[in-house]
């Protein structure tokens, strides 16, 4: 199969057939497998979908332990924003917009940080070196001790 994140006729050095059957990843996405056989595939740094579309990311992923971690800061954060006391309403709701587009770009940057540390914690190993080398380049795995 023709990968379309390749370089088209550079060999093999584009290609990164790792998805289930061959299938051709882009190149800041990351397999990793556990034992079993389950594979994982996501993309390694900023994740736009959890910036526009917070929780519904972990429940369509299956990741409850990182749900219940964001629930539980911005629970926190909810929670000390209405212990301050605000002189009008109107100051309430512009601080709670920043506070909420502010936790929004928080989460894009450390979710996908999150679910991956969350997977290794579970038994998942990257699936191929370009994966390792990715996900060691981001700081997503510890860099190996020489």
């Amino acid at each position: 199969m023709q990968n379309p994140f390749g370089n088209g006729n550079n060999g093999n050095n584009g290609d990164n057939n790792e998805g289930p059957n061959g299938l051709p990843v882009p190149p800041n996405y990351a397999t990793v497998v556990k034992e079993e056989g389950d594979i994982r595939i996501s993309k390694v740094g900023f994740s736009y979908t959890t910036f526009l579309f917070s929780f519904l990311v972990p429940i369509f992923r299956g990741d409850w332990y990182n749900l219940l971690c964001m629930l539980g800061v911005n629970l926190g954060v909810v929670l000390g924003l209405y212990s301050i006391h605000f002189s009008s309403i109107q100051t309430f709701n512009i601080v709670t917009s920043v506070l909420q587009f502010a936790l929004s770009f928080v989460w894009g940057y450390l979710y996908n940080l999150m679910y991956f540390r969350h997977l290794f914690n579970r038994g998942y190993k990257p699936a191929t070196q370009r994966s390792k080398d990715l996900l060691t380049s981001s700081g997503y795995l510890p860099k190996a001790k020489k």
